[in-house]
């Protein structure tokens, strides 16, 4: 690992940032409504606190119509300026800086009142948009600089403009979305015009020590996008115009290509943040997937950028940056990009959260004090509901003890993490290994749990997890249905075609591990992807089959944001999906099926169940009614492996014991 730089100050035109780590922007649910405001205040507190240099807030609208949905935030009014005093304040108090994001929405405003370069309607939202007016856009570049200038007034250290990810700035520059042929279109000086024209109007309404942050899409990832060429024209202009420092926008929205989720590889997007580094002279934040100081550390000695922005990861550990550079690197809880407690959460209109840390944005409503009565706990199984229960319990001051009857700890973890695409899960393993030992938890494994034990502790945690579902499928021939896990621990011989039963998480899982390389490259990824080249077909070695009873599509309940990539992965392995699908026997012909009503053999040598789970609770039966013993997790509730609902349960028993 290069030299240590992620700790090293940046000095600004006419400031200087303590290190190189920024908290880029997300939404989380409490910029709206006055009720949450001690909330968003409680969570950019903690980022501030745990040493990150910069935090840049979720996206604020100049106007209306450049909301996000007709609830969504904007930032205009003197009522901003008192309203974001607090969350200044506070982040001033810890000796961090911090930036209001500007975010016009463009065509992905969800109301029926949004506004694009021209009226082509985005594939992910409903309404058509209308197509801006010269005043209309005259105005937008007024309602700019003037949010801008009321930032200041509300002690904000600078704005970001968001130029990325398809929004309004982004798509006057792109021709996909720009067919208009005033001077706002064609050319691509037309097209770059609102950007810069914003810019030199901020800059103009604002103090020289103000800063001016802007969010440029380096790769659109869509059709007809910014070419290389042209992104360099742009920041070049953009510096001119007054740009102090440049952060890189990966992808549109609406693209297809995976940017953030699990299975892009660490660092993926790095070259992008160089392309601007290149050739401007200002700063380049880095972005995406960066979720360890080692890769943030990497692609600064590489002068691939100047400073690196974390956005879930500072969900997942606010004091991220205060234990790397107090050498407490290995203490720190990683984000692993699943998207389930942030990005699904805000999509279902829902405030976000993190798998990881149930605490994040609910730092207020589920605070861990200290116990003052410290009891003897004893907590049952090492998956993820007891390791997280029992760092928590320690955390309070109680006294813990954790079993595990098998030799290795992390349950259901350890399954995960064998899957292509979730190798992070190792880190969050690592995690409360390391926790377990400074909180000084008595762990011991091989060791099954019996009555006897009762008598001894003082509240008995069972975290005893989930087992598979075994398929009652009449075998012969010497065949049987193997189960997912014995498939993922390597202790059974696959054959050439193989029918996966179940269509939820673990069958698309399962896919993946049959078909998907571990620890992908960069460039594989890449071209598995399509990314800036053509994408490479498989020849995959197998023909796998998904079989599901119920009618429908595929995939229906997969989280909100990662769930399509899922689906295209089985699409581009040629996977076989049929549904409504009764099973009846398995021999040495064939699995045999009835599809809507008519029987058939399905020529598979392997069939595999992943149609759901049982909860390990045997061994809860007597002790039912007795107040000292708790339940969670998988062992509390089998439908889904769950564990954000595993580790959320942790917490909230431990707040309670």
């Amino acid at each position: 690992m290069g030299h240590r730089m992620l700790e090293q100050q940046l000095q600004l035109k006419h400031t200087q940032l303590r290190n190189r780590l920024v908290m880029g922007s997300m939404h989380t649910g409490l910029e709206e409504g006055w009720h949450n405001r001690k909330r968003l205040r409680a969570f950019y507190e903690a980022r501030a606190k745990g040493g990150t240099a910069m935090l840049i807030t979720g996206g604020y609208s100049p106007n209306l119509r450049g909301k996000l949905t007709p609830i969504s935030s904007s930032f205009n009014s003197y009522y901003d300026v008192f309203k974001h005093r607090a969350y200044t304040n506070a982040v001033h108090k810890h000796g961090g800086k911090i930036c209001l994001q500007l975010l016009h929405a463009g065509r992905y405003a969800y109301h029926p009142f949004n506004q694009a370069p021209s009226a082509i309607k985005a594939p992910i939202s409903p309404y058509k948009p209308k197509a801006m007016s010269l005043s209309s856009i005259k105005k937008t570049i007024k309602d700019f600089a003037h949010s801008a200038y009321m930032a200041e007034k509300a002690g904000y250290d600078g704005v970001e403009v968001m130029g990325s990810e398809g929004y309004l700035i982004n798509e006057f520059m792109a021709p996909h979305t720009n067919k208009r042929n005033d001077e706002f279109g064609g050319s691509l000086e037309n097209r770059m015009r609102l950007a810069v024209e914003i810019v030199k109007a901020v800059r103009a309404k604002v103090s020289e020590q103000f800063l001016i942050i802007f969010r440029l899409s380096v790769m659109d990832l869509i059709p007809n996008g910014s070419t290389p060429e042209e992104v360099t024209i742009q920041a070049l202009e953009l510096e001119k115009a007054g740009v102090d420092i440049f952060n890189t926008g990966i992808g549109w929205h609406e693209a297809r290509i995976p940017t953030i989720a699990s299975m892009v590889p660490p660092g993926a997007f790095k070259e992008a943040s160089k392309r601007l580094k290149d050739v401007i002279k200002v700063p380049v934040i880095a972005v995406n997937r960066i979720n360890t100081p080692e890769i943030a550390n990497e692609i600064l000695n590489a002068g691939d950028a100047d400073l690196i922005s974390m956005a879930r990861p500072l969900l997942a550990d606010p004091e991220f940056f205060n234990k790397y550079n107090n050498q407490l690197s290995k203490h720190i809880n990683i984000c692993i990009g699943c998207n389930q407690g942030c990005l699904d959460h805000v999509f279902k209109g829902k405030r976000a959260t993190c798998l990881v840390n149930p605490q994040a944005a609910f730092e207020l409503d589920y605070p861990l004090e200290k116990t003052t009565k410290a009891k003897k706990v004893l907590v049952v199984g090492a998956g993820p509901a007891g390791l997280s229960s029992s760092c928590y319990l320690a955390e309070k001051g109680h006294t813990v003890t954790l079993i595990d009857q098998k030799m290795q700890m992390g349950g259901q973890f350890n399954l995960a993490m064998q899957i292509p695409g979730k190798e992070d899960f190792n880190h969050t393993l690592a995690y409360y290994t390391n926790e377990l030992e400074r909180l000084n938890v008595t762990v011991e494994l091989g060791k099954a749990y019996d009555d006897s034990m009762l008598a001894h502790y003082d509240d008995i945690v069972f975290a005893t997890g989930v087992r598979p579902r075994e398929a009652s499928i009449e075998c012969s021939d010497g065949k049987r249905v193997f189960a997912y896990d014995e498939v993922i621990r390597g202790e059974v011989e696959l054959g050439k075609s193989i029918a996966i039963l179940g269509a939820g998480g673990i069958g698309f899982d399962m896919v993946a591990f049959l078909s998907e390389q571990k620890s992908q490259s960069i460039s594989d990824f890449k071209s598995q992807w399509g990314i800036e080249c053509e994408p490479k077909p498989y020849k995959d070695d197998r023909q796998l089959y998904m079989l599901k009873r119920s009618a429908g599509r595929f995939g229906s309940d997969l989280g909100k944001t990662t769930g399509w990539i899922h689906r295209q992965v089985a699409k581009q392995h040629s996977v076989k999906q049929i549904a409504d699908c009764q099973y009846h026997s398995f021999d040495k012909n064939g699995l045999t099926i009835t599809v809507a009503g008519d029987k058939q053999v399905l020529a598979v040598d392997t069939v595999i169940a992943c149609i759901g789970q049982v909860s390990n609770n045997e061994v809860l039966a007597k002790q039912s009614d007795n107040a000292k013993v708790h339940v969670i997790g998988g062992a509390k509730l089998a439908t889904a492996i769950d564990a954000k609902r595993a580790i959320y349960e942790a917490l909230q028993i431990a707040r309670e014991i």
